[in-house]
């Protein structure tokens, strides 16, 4: 059996999804099913048992000879959110047990670390075990993000393969309930069908112009390929970022929106909010030397392909992956 948490949100849904299209039934889905806004998600997905989260650990001690690989992609992932504990239990505390769960019965992990870890980008954006204890998150949620890659890469006993994902801007179907932490592209969507034009963050530092900051976008298609990857051929263990290693600008992605609705562009810019002005990302771009170097060959969708093909079969049409 193949264990995925958090499997009603946005990345554990599309897993689930790619992995019924590599041939696996035999899904154990993880989360908090009272959240009904999510529930769409997994509709017509082959899955063998639903467990509720704060269930799961009951269920897999019973169940635990039958687990193959856990993809613990479940986390609170708001990064509005300032009540450090609720990341230290969710995001820390379950992480831990998740890891000493796998690790006790040897099971294969992989998790969702974030590109949130890597802060204002001081120490670059390299998936390198050396710098992990230099990283500034610039949230609490980064922090948990952090707080627990640094344990992970403490622990003597380990499970026999596992990785932590640096996920960056991840974008595509399945996000429609995550309301205002929804990806640019969908609110980009909605707002040029609702004014025929698109607002963007003015830039407040003097080294970019409006609309050319940067960001490694990532579509959620290429993440679900990486994890099957690293399920399916043998890697080292260790963090690994996941974009595509090419930054774009707010400007190309809201270009490659218009495009794909075939709409005259009509880009604005507004302040940005002073409260994160100071903690605003210009640039981030993931360093991918390390997965290549494990293995994974397949190219990752540009932007103008990933965008299209999120607005035309899945926004467009009010679709699921």
């Amino acid at each position: 059996m193949i264990v995925v948490t958090g499997a009603a949100g946005f990345i554990s849904s599309c897993l689930v999804s790619h992995l019924n299209e590599l041939g696996h039934r035999d899904i154990v889905v993880v989360d908090d099913f009272s959240k009904t806004e999510k529930a769409e998600n997994l509709a017509g997905k082959s899955m063998v048992a639903k467990v509720q989260r704060d269930q799961f650990f009951q269920w897999a001690n019973d169940f635990k000879k039958e687990i193959d690989f856990v993809f613990h992609l479940g986390a609170r992932t708001d990064t509005t959110e300032f009540d450090k504990s609720i990341f230290d239990e969710l995001n820390v505390a379950y992480s831990k047990d998740m890891w000493n769960f796998c690790a006790e019965n040897e099971i294969p992990l992989v998790y969702a670390s974030s590109a949130a870890t890597y802060g204002l980008g001081e120490h670059g954006y390299k998936d390198d075990h050396k710098v992990i204890t230099q990283l500034k998150p610039l949230n609490p949620y980064g922090d948990s993000k952090n707080d627990f890659d640094i344990w992970a890469l403490q622990q003597d006993q380990q499970p026999p393969f596992w990785a932590g994902l640096k996920f960056f801007n991840v974008y595509g179907p399945n996000e429609y309930h995550k309301g205002r932490m929804a990806s640019v592209i969908f609110h980009a969507f909605h707002q040029i069908n609702a004014i025929e034009g698109m607002k963007l963050f003015a830039s407040h530092n003097p080294d970019y112009k409006d609309g050319e900051q940067l960001r490694d976008f990532v579509y959620v298609k290429d993440v679900v390929s990486v994890c099957a990857f690293l399920m399916e051929q043998s890697a080292p263990s260790g963090l690994y970022n996941l974009g595509t290693g090419e930054a774009r600008t707010f400007n190309d992605l809201v270009k490659a929106t218009f495009s794909a609705l075939n709409k005259e562009e009509k880009i604005s810019y507004i302040p940005t909010p002073e409260d994160i002005r100071d903690k605003y990302q210009y640039f981030t771009e993931a360093d991918m030397n390390k997965l290549v170097q494990a293995g994974y060959s397949k190219k990752f969708y540009t932007l103008e392909e990933g965008v299209e093909d999120y607005v035309k079969n899945y926004l467009s049409a009010q679709k699921y992956y």
